[in-house]
């Protein structure tokens, strides 16, 4: 059997492919963004993009009826985007199997929050496998479609950060594609009118029964035995790891690989086998609820937080293994916050909008960052599309507000969630302004195509949306492009069009300087003669520029070459390097 290394991603990736998946659509969100990325160099596979959560999980639910074992995936706050099918597919039923991952992140590295994605399953009364390594990421998605043909629905596979993002052996098989799954029509089955719908529910809570009773007697939920029974813990997902690492062998443990529904007996058996029952749980007390609803005292959460993540030595020191001495350095190390990259096409037009003080309602992604100072040009940042709707509720309350806000949204944001928020402040008429950062790619998750970019996911030519008839079809009349690289040019769009008296959209158009394809000026320099020390560059926080000895110097491998930072030299004294 070939057995390698791989990211919890890549192996979850191998599993679709093991098991015989033919259809994934997702978007990219972080930490779960590699299994697509991954799935898609199997040629077998058919993989893309989906504009949004949403269009994704219908489309891999179409796939599945057609037949096709199907695939989507999301991180934990894009599950929320995809709620609606959701709640509505587990009532339905599958054909082929369906399997939807979701990935949590906590301790909020590159999330907006640190939801629980476990209260989805619940919710949703749909089963949830939690894999705690990249071999049972693998092992788990073969199962789980095995199993969401045996009960009919979708399986949700929780995966978080550590679990994505991590390494570990995997064991390799071929791939066995299964019989494709003919399409029957079963209106009574897949029309969720109310009619149907009364059916259906007694249906997903008898298969809700029949999960719970295949959950006592899976392998996904093991017991491991311990040499001190004074003491037992129920875990599961990356704290199992934690566990085991702080404790080998020395307690009895309960590694729940199948999240909900939960076992009862199962759980109850164990808890009669120790003196003592832990739960070690990231984020919300899932599990302990259970237990103590089915009448088992335990302790978690008095003993472990809800917020952020755990760790080994965090984990030894709850469970009273005290943790080691390390050696600590002596001088405190500065702080290097995240900034936007030399070149950052969104840095000129951050500049602009904070230098006219205007307020800005900002959205997700890398430009984010403009929140930071020395820029601090943002004043919200919600969800993904809150900026265009929000913009507009801020508006409709007072025309004072029209000619002194405005909002800041990415190419691929726009597409995922930005546009019915422009619908509505064409449709009901708010004098707003709104930017769309179009830097010719989804920058945050690491550079995925979108709609916008006129290729799809494997790199081949597609359909490139026309932003700028776009946002005119919607009913937007005033619709401007402009360089972010050209202060003036950002400088005098902005005023225009909130002096205007309609709503309009100013695109920033600018690829992305990290994009291979990309072709740079190369450095500037400073001539420091001329230099005044004014630091006059430095209001742009780039983080090629820094000031010694009084006067600007230019790190000639970080800089682009942009120009936006000569702009704002009274003396002149940045200009083209040699």
């Amino acid at each position: 059997m070939n057995k390698q290394l791989m990211l919890g991603n890549e192996a979850f990736a191998r599993g679709l492919y093991e098991a015989g998946c033919g259809f994934v659509s997702s978007y990219p969100g972080t930490p779960s963004t590699e299994i697509t990325e991954y799935a898609a160099k199997y040629p077998e596979i058919y993989a893309e993009w989906a504009p949004n959560e949403k269009v994704a999980m219908e489309s891999a639910f179409g796939a599945s009826v057609a037949g096709k074992r199907s695939f989507c995936g999301m991180k934990h706050v894009g599950l929320n985007v995809a709620a609606d099918p959701l709640f509505t597919i587990a009532y339905t039923g599958v054909n082929a199997g369906m399997i939807i991952a979701v990935a949590d992140d906590p301790g909020m590295h590159s999330s907006q929050n640190e939801q629980d994605s476990r209260h989805y399953a619940i919710a949703a009364k749909l089963p949830m496998l939690e894999p705690s390594d990249s071999g049972e990421a693998l092992e788990f998605v073969k199962t789980a479609y095995e199993l969401s043909e045996k009960f009919d629905c979708p399986f949700i596979i929780k995966m978080c950060t550590r679990v994505a993002h991590s390494q570990s052996i995997v064991s390799l098989s071929d791939r066995v594609t299964p019989p494709e799954r003919p399409y029957e029509k079963t209106p009574d089955k897949y029309i969720m009118m109310p009619a149907n719908a009364k059916r259906r529910h007694p249906v997903v809570e008898q298969r809700t029964a029949a999960l719970t009773e295949f959950a006592e007697e899976s392998a996904l939920n093991r017991v491991e035995k311990g040499e001190d029974s004074s003491m037992g813990i129920i875990t599961s997902s990356t704290s199992y790891q934690y566990v085991k690492e702080v404790c080998a062998d020395k307690y009895p443990v309960l590694k729940l690989g199948m999240i909900n529904p939960l076992p009862v007996k199962k759980i109850k058996d164990f808890a009669a086998s120790v003196g003592r029952v832990v739960v070690v749980e990231e984020l919300d007390d899932i599990i302990e609820t259970h237990c103590k609803k089915i009448g088992v005292e335990c302790e978690g959460r008095s003993l472990f937080t809800n917020i952020g993540e755990f760790s080994q030595s965090y984990v030894a020191e709850k469970l009273g293994f005290g943790t080691p001495e390390y050696d600590r350095l002596g001088e405190d190390i500065p702080n290097r916050p995240p900034v936007m990259c030399a070149g950052c096409p969104h840095r000129g037009l951050f500049y602009t909008l904070k230098k006219n003080k205007l307020q800005v309602f900002g959205d997700i992604g890398c430009y984010t960052l403009g929140a930071v100072p020395p820029l601090s040009a943002l004043d919200t940042t919600i969800c993904m599309g809150a900026s265009v709707s929000g913009l507009h509720g801020f508006n409709k309350l007072s025309a004072d507000n029209e000619g002194r806000s405005v909002a800041v949204i990415g190419d691929s944001t726009f597409m995922h969630s930005g546009i019915t928020g422009l619908v509505n402040i064409a449709y009901n008429e708010s004098n707003s302004t709104v930017i769309i950062l179009d830097n010719s790619i989804t920058g945050m998750t690491g550079h995925q195509q979108n709609p916008t970019t006129g290729y799809n996911l494997k790199g081949d030519p597609c359909t490139k949306i026309d932003l700028e008839a776009l946002c005119r079809a919607v009913g937007i009349k005033r619709v401007r492009v402009v360089d972010p690289y050209n202060l003036r040019e950002c400088d005098e769009a902005v005023k225009e069009e909130l002096a205007a008296d309609e709503p309009s959209v100013i695109i920033s158009r600018r690829p992305c300087a990290l994009l291979k394809y990309v072709k740079h000026n190369g450095p500037i320099s400073c001539d420091t003669g001329k230099c005044i020390g004014c630091k006059s560059c430095m209001r742009v926080g780039c983080p090629a520029i820094s000031i010694t000895g009084g006067k600007a110097v230019i790190d000639s491998t970080l800089c682009t070459g942009c120009g936006v930072c000569s702009q704002l030299c009274p003396k002149d004294a940045l200009g083209k390097e040699g």
